[in-house]
């Protein structure tokens, strides 16, 4: 696999969760299912979690033992997102809940995408799992739009205040470019540019919008927290984007 940035930029995204999961020792901070406080021996499954994604993002990382690595982080991200099953049963109206489950569900797509690309035949079978991945995180990246759509009020007040021309403008603009990326995907139209495009997008959101509160407040778990599920967010359309080239270069 010659383009490979995505999955290692994946991969690191999986070693700063389970680094920040087994550092921290707040489990109300913890950023990937605060829920999972409530279930007995919490603190114990959280450092279980950490240690898995830290495992599986530096085996994700190597030739050898990058379709184990995919495997597992798939495996664990599937696993937290059908955590946030029972709240979307109790609140189905509330799309916090649904929000929550398509952010870790496209991490799943993004395994998929990663273990298919690296198999060692172009099999119709990986072509199979390589589109799933391509549909899920689709189907994701539309459900980012309506989080955005939904609490847009929120979304703006996420925005810098000090790039022109407002808050609102980018929050309407980002949301718009959600939608029209999910388009691109889903249709294999334009799909190249609109994951790259997707790409930068997210990059830039950690940098400007989630990277400076982590400075003035280096204690706070959550912050970093969102800043590497924007990173590992950005690897997955990062590895679209390398999946999709390496389809059109062997056309």
């Amino acid at each position: 696999m010659k383009r490979s940035l995505g999955r290692h930029v994946f991969g690191l995204g999986a070693i700063a969760f389970g680094v920040i999961t087994l550092v921290g020792h707040d489990l109300n901070n913890w950023y990937q299912l605060p829920a999972l406080e409530n279930i007995l021996h919490g603190e114990i499954l959280a450092y279980i979690v950490g240690v898995i994604e830290l495992l599986g993002g530096i085996a994700i990382q190597w030739q050898r033992t990058v379709r184990l690595g995919a495997i597992t982080l798939g495996a664990v991200f599937l696993i937290l997102a059908l955590l946030w099953v029972p709240l979307i049963v109790e609140k189905p109206l509330s799309y916090g809940g649904w929000g929550n489950f398509f952010l870790k569900f496209s991490l799943v797509s993004g395994a998929l995408m990663v273990y298919a690309s690296t198999s060692e035949s172009n099999s119709k079978k990986a072509e199979r799992i390589a589109q799933m991945g391509y549909i899920f995180f689709g189907i994701s990246v539309i459900s980012f739009a309506l989080y955005q759509l939904f609490y847009i009020s929120y979304t703006a007040s996420l925005v810098p205040k000090w790039i022109p021309p407002g808050q609102m403008f980018w929050a309407i603009i980002t949301t718009i470019a959600f939608a029209l990326a999910a388009i691109a995907i889903l249709s294999a139209r334009a799909a190249l540019l609109g994951s790259q495009l997707l790409t930068v997008m997210l990059i830039l959101f950690g940098m400007l919008v989630f990277l400076p509160g982590s400075f003035v407040d280096p204690h706070n778990l959550a912050n970093w927290g969102e800043i590497v599920e924007t990173l590992s967010v950005a690897g997955v359309a990062w590895i679209t984007a390398d999946c999709f080239y390496k389809k059109r270069s062997a056309t």
